[in-house]
């Protein structure tokens, strides 16, 4: 076992897979530059040594490089496709929404597409248009797996299960959770820091995982909301209050069996994301639980997230629009006392 950061673990899954299997590539922005930071956030750092001919730098044209990625999965490839930011993802909708997720299907199954979208998502001090959360606009796309991540065992495990995965997978990253930042520094970053064993392994793609088991309430979160949702669960039990933690990790399809599990044996849901509240993954998230386990429920289901606006760029206003430790704290206790 060693312990390593989301971004170490990230980095040696894309070297293993790549030795593994010559059809794995990666191609993005600013990941194999000599001398550089190893794309934004170093996952990618000094892998050009060791795959200079499959570590593939791109113009600033995210949909150029993602219809390359897709036409590359298409023709027997397994291309691991790197958006500097999750914002950027915008640009190529209609190559990840029109093109990989529904190639397969309108093939009848002769043709899959096998590709991995990395996105780093989350605010950090980089204004409106490098710190949303788009999960929401992903998660309703048939033909296309979501999965966010929130630790490094899973970052490592999931990656890996994605490239062997014969569909495309999206990946969200939290910018404050990869830890290693080789020769850049950011602040205020969070833990997800884990044992790594030395063995190969895989984390399903469509599983939950529950962080921390309790009795009176769950909390069903996931990326750098679920390090808070922990942080709160420790708080809360020294109150005396028992809550259950759950990282929901797949975002599409969601891991019901996992959730409703918890929600029978709590009877009470607290849903925490990062993103705006309407219309985001957490109203989806508490339909599905009304429909697959509505009945056990105690209390109406309880929504933490961050208001319908724009993301703040200065530190104090960032700081006020996402939901913290406090505020999941509160959710819980207001529940339990009504």
């Amino acid at each position: 076992m060693k312990r390593m950061s989301i971004a170490e673990a990230l980095r040696e899954a894309m070297a293993e897979e790549m030795e593994r299997d010559e059809t794995v590539f990666c191609i993005g922005e600013d990941i194999a530059i000599p001398g550089g930071f190893g794309g934004a956030f170093t996952a990618t750092l000094h892998l050009e040594k060791k795959f200079p001919d499959r570590m593939l730098n791109t113009p600033i044209a995210e949909l150029g490089f993602f219809g390359a990625a897709v036409g590359a999965a298409m023709m027997g490839m397994r291309p691991i496709a790197d958006v500097q930011y999750g914002d950027f993802l915008l640009l190529p909708m209609d190559q990840i929404i029109n093109n990989a997720a529904k190639m397969r299907y309108m093939s009848g199954g002769t043709v899959s597409v096998p590709m991995v979208i990395r996105a780093p998502v989350g605010a950090t001090g980089r204004g409106s248009q490098h710190a949303q959360n788009l999960e929401r606009y992903f998660i309703g796309v048939p033909g296309l797996k979501v999965v966010a991540v929130s630790n490094a065992y899973d970052a490592k495990g999931i990656l890996k299960a994605a490239v062997r995965d014969d569909n495309p997978v999206m990946m969200f990253e939290h910018k404050l959770l990869y830890g290693s930042k080789g020769t850049r520094a950011e602040t205020g970053t969070t833990d997800g820091s884990r044992e790594i064993p030395e063995e190969d392994y895989v984390v399903p793609l469509d599983r939950a995982a529950v962080g921390r088991e309790g009795s009176q309430a769950t909390i069903l979160s996931w990326l750098l909301m679920h390090h808070f949702s922990m942080a709160a669960a420790d708080t809360l039990a020294a109150e005396g209050i028992d809550v259950e933690v759950v990282d929901v990790r797949s975002l599409s399809p969601f891991d019901y069996d996992t959730i409703c599990k918890s929600v029978r044996k709590t009877g009470r849901v607290v849903i925490v994301e990062e993103g705006p509240k309407t219309g985001g993954v957490s109203a989806e998230l508490a339909t599905g639980i009304m429909e697959h386990c509505g009945k056990e429920l105690q209390e109406p289901i309880v929504r933490v997230a961050s208001p319908d606006v724009p993301v703040p760029f200065a530190p104090v206003l960032e700081n006020a629009y996402r939901p913290d430790t406090q505020r999941i704290v509160e959710a819980v206790r207001r529940m339990l006392q009504d």
